[in-house]
């Protein structure tokens, strides 16, 4: 059997990069079996949610770390589990937003030597036109996504002047690359363009070349320092708790600035459909004898969507939460339900996770819509 391409779709948090891969399934036949590899911060495999809900054959989730640093090693192990389950014709491996690509690329390369299952077809990076010019000054990782890479994606420029998006392109040649570029049609670009680059750049990572830059591949080692994570868990033992406060929800979404929040990242139980930021509802199927349903939570740089859980995904995700890096099942605290109202990821900047961890605890912005006290709240801080 020929090696299984893989391509990795990397970039920073928010720019896009699930919304690419959910836009190229349509474009897919209805034979070829697509399998994705999602690496995220914390403990709420959301994305992989959203996915799970589309026509992808298999997900493989590796949490609560970076899957081009303490994760890496796992990576051999989960694309063997997909492709013995699922057979794909291709995987995606989707980073999460402050993964360094280089690393990455080539320990899929060392697989494929070793292997011969495997074989790189592509790097591709998503760039957020509308975000990209405020932490590109800041992030170190975000320039190296754009350095190390086959294809960028320009995502999101339909939502600024052409100005900006000019100078977006001029930033990025200032890093002096001859790499191909596109600009996508609201998060779609076509399959064509997407896949099949035979990868210049798993060329240049070839171990018997000097090509690459080690200085960078060094630097980029702490590139995790860039992002700090908490763990927000909302509880309750009492079967009348039916759902998260929206309002308050809604509040605290409104008061986070982009500068200090990176991305947000929830599975909420609610009793009635909850807004997205652009005012669009979508309600879930509420079951007999049910009386609320699970949404997921997907907030970046000021603007959210919900997203009902199919019942299906439901019923799987309350019985646990598997942490990829230890292989244990987590837990709820003695006596409360397994099945939470509010499990969420809170990615921020750097030097801004201790103050909105308090802020969280105290400003009642995760709640019950019950208010007999009887929920209880964990924030905890994730140690990267």
């Amino acid at each position: 059997m020929p090696p299984i391409p893989v391509t990795i779709v990397t970039g920073f948090l928010g720019s896009g990069k699930t919304t690419l891969i959910l836009n190229l399934i349509p474009q897919l036949p209805k034979t070829y079996k697509l399998a994705l590899l999602k690496n995220e911060f914390g403990d709420v495999a959301v994305d992989s949610q959203l996915a799970s809900s589309s026509a992808i054959g298999g997900v493989q989730e590796l949490l609560n770390g970076c899957i081009c640093c303490n994760l890496v090693g796992q990576l051999g192990d989960a694309l063997d589990t997909l492709r013995k389950d699922v057979h794909p014709d291709r995987i995606i491996i989707e980073t999460s937003g402050s993964a360094f690509p280089a690393t990455l690329a080539m320990e899929v390369n060392r697989l494929g030597r070793e292997t011969g299952y495997y074989a790189l077809d592509g790097v591709i990076v998503v760039i957020d036109v509308e975000n990209w010019k405020g932490y590109e000054d800041t992030s170190y990782t975000a320039k190296m996504q754009a350095r190390y890479t086959d294809l960028i994606v320009f995502n999101k420029w339909e939502l600024v002047p052409e100005r900006r998006y000019e100078d977006c392109l001029d930033r990025v040649g200032d890093l002096e690359l001859q790499v191909a570029t596109v600009r996508s049609e609201r998060g779609r670009v076509d399959q064509s363009v997407l896949l099949g680059l035979d990868s210049a750049f798993a060329k240049m990572l070839d171990p018997l070349s000097n090509t690459h830059d080690d200085h960078d591949h060094d630097h980029a080692k702490d590139h995790q320092s860039e992002v700090e994570v908490i763990s927000v868990t909302l509880s309750s033992e009492d079967i009348m708790h039916h759902g998260v406060n929206l309002d308050s929800l809604e509040t605290f979404l409104l008061s986070t600035p982009k500068d200090e929040v990176y991305r947000i990242k929830a599975i909420v139980k609610a009793s009635r459909p909850p807004a997205s930021s652009g005012g669009d509802v979508e309600p879930a199927v509420i079951h007999q004898g049910q009386t609320s349903a699970k949404y997921i939570l997907n907030w970046a740089f000021g603007r959210w969507t919900f997203t009902p859980m199919s019942s299906a995904i439901q019923s799987s995700s309350a019985l646990s939460s598997r942490n990829s890096r230890s292989g244990s099942i987590v837990e709820m605290p003695e006596g409360l339900e397994i099945d939470p109202l509010v499990r969420m990821t809170v990615i921020l900047a750097r030097g801004e996770a201790d103050k909105w961890k308090k802020r969280i605890e105290t400003q009642g912005h995760i709640e019950s819509e019950n208010e007999d006290g009887k929920a209880r709240l964990q924030v905890t801080k994730i140690l990267l």
